[in-house]
């Protein structure tokens, strides 16, 4: 006996074309998620949150972040940021601060040997990322690619003025 799997109608607030680009979206997104993974982090032993971590924090002033921000510029729960920074920690990568004003507050700070790292994975990332557009798009197309996607609600969040302008 075969089943039979009932799909809804499209409706026309959902049209043909956004369904396209949302499943293309999802593909692009997973296939540079997998070749930045394999090609420049796995290597130094880091995951995708460990780099997005050490970026937002290098683009600080003083390398610092209070927790609960980095946690939400990277979608990540209180625990989850904890976990992913337990392990940046005994890494060396990162180092916890307090707040000399508010005993609540605790910050992520990116250590000399965070930054070190950070500069080892630029040339591999920025070749990455060329190598990734240059064969499709031209410059033009992945600034107008840029400025589509941060039109999409929720996108430019968690963003600093180097990553909006980059």
């Amino acid at each position: 006996m075969s089943r039979q799997v009932l799909l809804p109608q499209a409706s026309a607030e959902i049209s043909s074309p956004a369904i396209t680009a949302f499943a293309r979206l999802m593909r692009a997104h997973a296939l540079l998620r997998r070749e930045l993974q394999s090609e420049v982090l796995s290597p130094q032993g880091l995951t995708i949150n460990d780099f997005e971590a050490l970026l937002h924090l290098s683009r600080e002033e003083g390398f610092r972040l209070r927790r609960v921000d980095l946690a939400q510029r990277l979608t990540l729960s209180p625990s989850g940021v904890t976990r992913l920074l337990d392990g940046l920690q005994e890494a060396g990568l990162v180092e916890k601060a307090e707040c000399s004003t508010d005993a609540r507050v605790t910050y992520a700070v990116l250590t000399a040997t965070g930054v070190a790292m950070l500069e080892r994975l630029r040339a591999d990332h920025v070749e990455l990322l060329r190598s990734l557009f240059s064969d499709s798009l031209d410059e033009e197309e992945v600034a107008q690619l840029a400025e589509l996607l941060g039109r999409l609600p929720g996108v430019e969040e968690g963003l600093c003025a180097a990553d909006a302008d980059a």
